[in-house]
């Protein structure tokens, strides 16, 4: 598939320091179009102005299956259908099991599985009911959802916990979406990035930010969000990458903590 004709979706885009934003920059300035969904409205509109008039902005709570049935209906509707759904909403759900105060409430665990993994796994299958009705490339190809996992998907940290579940079972749902949308020619991939410059990496110290980024081995620095973009461009591009979990972390494999 071309990134020119790209119509597509991306969670957690508001920010401009985000893998959200970059990915849909990227798609706009090759040709395309693209959704933001995020629930921070004065940046995303922001963010989709930015963009031009290829782009737009809908309020969406991902762990919400009605804001999400609502919001790739918009979107199919604004673009005239949708070929990619990128999943970068996110939360970090930072917390020890057995905290100083008592063990973590299985609410804030909870919240952390709704949005980053229940969220995934809703707009994958929205977007895929609506890209099943693509028309197809010579490859039979009809569209594309890549989701973000982590490398904690792999090596937690302690204070890990939720977020780890959580995009464990965004890797673990990997393969069966990708094997059930082969049918319809929907291709399921995800990415797991290492050490970014996201939002909150951006809000520490240079100071915090430098020794972050000693800990990668090759580059030596943090990940930046158009590295991600560049990924997630080349996997759109490439028909052959399905099912994969593809490691974006310059070699890092995080210790205990």
């Amino acid at each position: 598939m071309k990134l020119a004709t790209a119509k597509a979706v991306v969670t957690g885009a508001a920010s401009v320091h985000g893998l959200g934003f970059a990915t849909a920059k990227k798609i706009i300035d090759a040709g395309g179009q693209a959704v933001l969904l995020d629930v921070n409205d004065e940046e995303g509109e922001k963010s989709a102005a930015e963009l031009g008039e290829r782009a737009t902005y809908i309020h969406t709570d991902v762990s919400s299956e009605a804001d999400v049935q609502a919001a790739i209906r918009k979107a199919n509707e604004f673009m005239g259908g949708i070929t990619l759904a990128v999943n970068c909403a996110g939360v970090i759900g930072a917390a020890r099991a057995l905290g100083r105060e008592a063990p973590l409430a299985g609410e804030f665990f909870e919240k952390t599985i709704k949005v980053n993994l229940v969220g995934s796994f809703l707009i994958a299958k929205e977007a895929a009911n609506v890209m099943q009705h693509n028309e197809p490339n010579a490859d039979g190809e009809r569209g594309l959802i890549i989701s973000t996992a982590s490398i904690a998907a792999f090596e937690g940290q302690i204070g890990q916990v939720s977020y780890a579940a959580s995009k464990g079972g965004v890797v673990g749902m990997t393969l069966p979406l990708a094997r059930e949308f082969a049918r319809i020619g929907v291709r399921v991939n995800v990415i797991a990035p290492g050490i970014f410059m996201t939002p909150m990496v951006a809000g520490m110290t240079p100071e915090l930010q430098a020794s972050l980024g000693a800990q990668v081995p090759f580059p030596s620095r943090l990940g930046r969000p158009e590295e991600y973009a560049d990924l997630a461009a080349s996997i759109y591009q490439n028909a052959m990458i399905n099912g994969e979990v593809i490691r974006l972390d310059g070699a890092i494999r995080m210790q205990p903590k």
